[in-house]
Formats: C-alpha cells, structure tokens, sequence
C-alpha cells in the first residue's frame, strides 16, 4: 500500500518539474560543410632559361703598352729632340712605348756591354763602337716593309760594319749622324787679298791650288798662317786617300799597309807646311801628346783655310758671329779623287728584344726623310741617309755650310769606311798621329816614322789572332 503512495506522488512530482521547465534546447543543427573545392592545382614553375650568352664587345680591351728601351748618350741638345721625335711616335702608335736610358757616354760600353753579354741589352742602343757588339744585333731584314728599299738608303760598307764574318745581308741598325772632315775658308781673307775662292768656279780643286790660293792670301792680308789641319790620324786619312794611299783593303782585314806613294804625298805636304812656317807649329810640332785642333786660330782670323770637320760648324757659327765671313768647301781633290773621313754614331738593336717587329716599327719612323731630316736639322748633325745627302735639308743655321758637308756624304769611298770601321783603324790613328809629329820635330825621318807605324799595326793584327 505504502509502495503504492511512494511511486504516485514520484509520478507527480516528475510531471510537475516537467511542465514547470521552459521549452526544450533544441539540438544545434548541424555546422554546414561547404562543399569542397578542388584546389586550383599549383602551376610548375617555368623552366629555368639558359643564360645567353655574353656577347663579345665590338672592342677587344687595349692590351698593356709595349716599352722598349733605348740607351742613348748625348753631345749637345740631340736627346731633347729624340725624346720629342719619339712622342709622336707613341701618340700615332699608342700601344708602344720608349723608354731613354740616358748615361754618359764615358760610361757606355761599360753598361752596355755586360747587359749585351748577359743577354738582358736594351732593345736599341745608340753606339760608337760598331765592332764590339757584333752578333749580339737584330736582323731588321724579315721585319722591315720593304728592306731592298731600306737597304739601299746606307753605305754598304757602313752596313757591313755592323756584320761578323761571313754574314753578307743582316740588316742591323743605322747611323744617327755621321761627322765628314772637310774644309773651312775665311772668305772675308779672300775677298780683302782679291784671290778667288777656288771653288767658286771649280768643282774638282787640288790640294795644291788650295795652298798655293791660301799662301797667296795670307801674304797680302798679312795673316800669320795659310793652311792647317787638326793634329789627328783620322784627319790625314781623307787626303792621302784621294793621294792614291791604300792601306786596308775591307772592314775586316788585319793585313794594313802603311807605305805607299799616296801616304808620303801626304806626309810631306804635311811635313812641307812647317818646314815653310805657313801652319801652326803649336798643333803638330807643340808639347804633349793626343789631339790638338786649329780652331782657334782660324776663329781668331789667322788662319786661311783649315781641314777639320762639320762638328766645328756650331761653335764657329757662336764664336766668329759677324767678326768675319766663314765657309765650308768641298774636300780637295788628289790624283785618287776625293773624300772626307766618316765618323759619328749608330742606333742598333739587339736580338735578344722580345719586341722585333715593334723595333722594326721604330726604326722604319726614325729613319723615314721627313723624321730623319727633323731630328738632323735640329741636332745640327749630318744624316748618314743617302736620300738625304741629295735632297739636302734646310737647317736653322749655317744652312749652307752643313748642306756643303752634307753632299760629302755621298762622295766618301769604301775604304774611308774601312779605316773608321776596322778594329785596327783604332790603332792606326794614334800612331800615324804621333810618328809623324816626330818626323815633323825632326826626331824621326819619314822612313823610320813609317817603320814603326808598321810595326805598331803588325803587333796589333798578331794580337788580335791569338
């Protein structure tokens, strides 16, 4: 009964709670899923392009300079006009240089020899003694635009000078400038005595008209002396070469003859002019030994005519000024004909360069007329061009003068080349300069002073064997 009652008032109890609760939570609906897209599918990366090839400039890059080195001494103002020669050079050539190495000539061949012999020379060298250096040059022949051309522009025998033995064609350098013996007249003398100057109207002057016209004036302008020659072997040599003297017979040749007909004409006019007091014994016939000049006494005006040489033309145009009227003559003429005596420098290149054909390049623009007649007229040299010595060049000063020793250039003979090239004509010099000056002091006669110049280049010929 109890159990009843218990489980009636539950019944009612749970429907009172019920309908005193508030509606129902509904469930939440379920969250919408959006439909699922495909996703955007993931593009492959582009292909990585090949990079394009670099393309060439229209310009390769300028390669380093070439610098060839040129030794170089100087006499006067030549340098400054070589270094501003070689200016133009470069700035129409810019991928060469020139470097100048510039030294004293007292020290040259003792730099440049030990560089040559050790193989490290300067590309181009400017020289005096041709022979010492012989085999260590450069052939320009493979290398230059027209050699045949080239060639023909020198001396041969100037060009063989620079060849050893039995070579007959290198082509190794050329002269910077020669120096050429020859003749100076004071023409006011000439003109005050009323004697003409003999080669105004006479191309081929002997040496004796030369005399006797100068004696002739010096006794009517009473001038102290008529004629004078430099104290020097290498003087003599000119005219007792066109007296028919012979002594050597190639650049090479250690065989010398010192007596002949044409060398005692020679000796004896020398000799001759003092036993007759028209020269200045202080020269020949002076105290102490080596080289005297008579410039002096013609710069002086008392002298007439004076053998000597071009590179007088400078100072004698300084020192004479207005003082009187001076000029240069051709060389006299003997029974030989005639000829100065060579002398001067070279510009050669050596094989041990690295450059040849820029070499070849430089020495083709140095030696061209216009560049070579530049570099002369302002140097006041005498080219050793063949071209030239015809042409003739116009110089700032004594233009006639250096023009007159300039067409002697192309009258020197093959053996006046031989006896300045020859390693003996060294040795001949000094001698010949010396016995004769004893021959003219009395000390010696003429027979016992060629004696002993004969013995002297016998010696010298046995040493150079051995």
């Amino acid at each position: 009964m109890k159990r009843r009652t218990v489980f009636a008032l539950l019944t009612i109890v749970t429907l009172f709670i019920a309908a005193c609760g508030g509606a129902a939570t509904p469930a939440p609906a379920p969250t919408a899923v959006p439909p699922t897209t495909a996703p955007v599918a993931t593009q492959a990366p582009k292909p990585t392009e090949a990079p394009k090839p670099t393309v060439a400039p229209t310009q390769a890059p300028a390669a380093a300079a070439v610098e060839l080195r040129m030794m170089w001494y100087n006499d006067g103002k030549e340098g400054d006009v070589m270094r501003a020669l070689l200016d133009k050079f470069e700035k129409d050539n810019p991928g060469i240089k020139v470097k100048m190495d510039t030294i004293a000539y007292a020290d040259l061949d003792k730099v440049l020899q030990p560089q040559v012999e050790s193989g490290t020379p300067p590309d181009l060298a400017r020289v005096t003694n041709l022979a010492r250096y012989q085999g260590y040059f450069l052939d320009l022949r493979p290398t230059l635009s027209n050699a045949a051309t080239w060639e023909a522009n020198w001396s041969p025998a100037f060009l063989g000078a620079l060849r050893k033995g039995d070579d007959t064609t290198g082509l190794y350098g050329f002269p910077t400038q020669f120096t050429v013996s020859g003749p100076f007249i004071n023409r006011t003398l000439f003109a005050q005595a009323g004697v003409p100057v003999p080669s105004d109207t006479n191309d081929k002057v002997t040496w004796q008209e030369w005399v006797d016209a100068a004696k002739k004036v010096a006794a009517a302008t009473k001038t102290p002396y008529a004629v004078a020659i430099d104290r020097s072997g290498h003087r003599l040599w000119g005219p007792s070469l066109g007296m028919c003297a012979h002594y050597v017979d190639s650049l090479t040749s250690t065989k010398f003859t010192v007596d002949s007909p044409g060398f005692r004409n020679a000796a004896n006019m020398l000799i001759g002019w003092h036993k007759d007091k028209i020269t200045p014994k202080e020269i020949w016939a002076g105290g102490g030994g080596g080289y005297a000049a008579g410039n002096d006494f013609f710069v002086n005006g008392q002298l007439v005519f004076y053998f000597s040489g071009n590179w007088q033309v400078g100072q004698f145009d300084k020192l004479i000024g207005n003082k009187f009227e001076w000029d240069v003559v051709p060389n006299p003429y003997g029974d030989c004909g005639s000829t100065g005596m060579p002398g001067g420098a070279a510009l050669v290149t050596f094989k041990a360069t690295k450059y040849p054909k820029e070499v070849t390049k430089l020495v083709e623009y140095l030696t061209s007329d216009d560049v070579l007649a530049e570099f002369s007229a302002k140097s006041l040299f005498l080219p050793g061009s063949l071209s030239l010595s015809k042409k003739g060049i116009t110089y700032p000063s004594s233009n006639k003068q250096m023009n007159v020793f300039l067409k002697e250039v192309g009258k020197l003979t093959p053996e006046s080349y031989y006896l300045q090239f020859n390693a003996l004509g060294q040795t001949l010099n000094p001698e010949m300069r010396d016995r004769l000056s004893q021959a003219i002091t009395g000390e010696l006669t003429l027979d016992e002073a060629i004696k002993k110049i004969q013995q002297k280049m016998d010696d010298a010929a046995a040493a150079l064997k051995k």
